[in-house]
């Protein structure tokens, strides 16, 4: 595939991250149901992915429920809604589904179009956000080749292609600028290990794993040189909702001067959020990190505290990078660019 997902004579098409890197497997997804359950167990994952799961996830219901050209516009909301809310942090889902859901009136073939538009922006809008964060971290860094921290996974799997903040690795990768990615585990499910080494393998990028509670201590030892992440939901005051483990990165990067940049399309930004303590922070299920591959790691009866993502304050945040502007003074984020 091309693409992580796609459209694909009826059904939606998507690789299967929770099967990487051992295999490659496609799923083919003809209901709802089976889309909400894809997404919740991080089958389906991203920020910018899940968005445009969602877009055509509508398109997928409005073609089921459309019957001799008449469709069942009440059923195709609730299926939106039951879309909208397979995970609460992510602003990009709802965002996906509300955008599809505009073209309802038109036809389900007009919903399947702009799903499809959705898919053809995602690779033009990671490539621009990306280039313009790589461009930022080449005026704030001096150090040539850098040694870049990243956090969960944002690339190609994470969007339809390119990726948000490992496409602004890619881009200083390939102009010669990076030395090595340094790559966090990350909780729940391993994404960072899984994915994120398996991309940066792929593409030839020299990198090093690193357990999660390990990569404050490789910043403070000035191992990094700049710490690249993307995010699931940006308040209007600057404070992002990531990836659990995020927020101490930021810490770690804010008390030893290391530029600790977010990379993310517009359609993260959250107008109706105003500040993190409103962003609603999914907890996942027990058995996550009660064991894994089916092993049982801790004692039987174990309570567990396992939230998915964390919030970020915005004065930690070195800057913002989007596809249309580069975000310094959180200040602008509901006015002009600043850059």
């Amino acid at each position: 595939m091309e693409r992580s997902l796609d459209w694909d004579s009826g059904c939606i098409v998507a690789v299967d991250q929770t099967a990487l890197p051992s295999r490659t497997t496609i799923l083919r997804i003809d209901t709802v149901g089976d889309l909400v359950a894809a997404i919740r167990r991080l089958a389906i994952r991203g920020a910018p992915a899940i968005g445009l799961a969602g877009a055509l996830g509508v398109a997928l219901s409005a073609h089921r429920h459309t019957v001799a050209g008449r469709t069942d516009h009440a059923a195709v909301r609730a299926d939106a809604d039951l879309l909208a809310a397979a995970r609460p942090t992510a602003s990009n889902l709802e965002w996906g589904v509300r955008r599809a859901l505009a073209r309802l009136s038109e036809g389900p073939d007009a919903v399947l179009a702009e799903a499809r538009l959705m898919l053809e922006e995602d690779e033009r809008t990671n490539r621009a956000a990306a280039a313009r964060a790589a461009e930022l971290i080449r005026q704030l860094c001096r150090r040539r080749p850098l040694r870049i921290l990243t956090h969960c996974n944002t690339g190609r799997l994470a969007t339809a292609a390119w990726g948000t903040a490992l496409g602004a690795v890619a881009d200083l990768a390939a102009a010669g600028e990076v030395d090595h990615v340094l790559v966090t585990e990350t909780r729940p499910l391993l994404q960072g290990a899984r994915l994120t080494a398996w991309e940066l393998a792929e593409a030839g990028i020299p990198h090093r794993l690193c357990v999660d509670s390990a990569a404050p201590a490789a910043i403070s030892r000035g191992l990094v040189d700049c710490v690249l992440v993307g995010a699931d939901r940006i308040a209007m005051n600057g404070d992002t909702a990531n990836k659990i483990g995020t927020y101490g990165l930021a810490v770690a990067a804010a008390r030893h001067r290391v530029p600790f940049v977010v990379v993310a399309p517009e359609s993260t930004l959250d107008p109706s959020t105003a500040s993190g303590d409103q962003i609603v922070i999914e907890e996942r299920l027990a058995a996550e990190v009660l064991g894994y591959a089916g092993l049982r790691t801790a004692p039987a009866g174990t309570a567990v505290y396992n939230p998915a993502f964390d919030v970020t304050p915005a004065e930690l945040v070195t800057a913002i990078a989007t596809e249309r502007r580069l975000l310094r003074d959180f200040g602008a984020l509901s006015g002009k660019a600043t850059a």
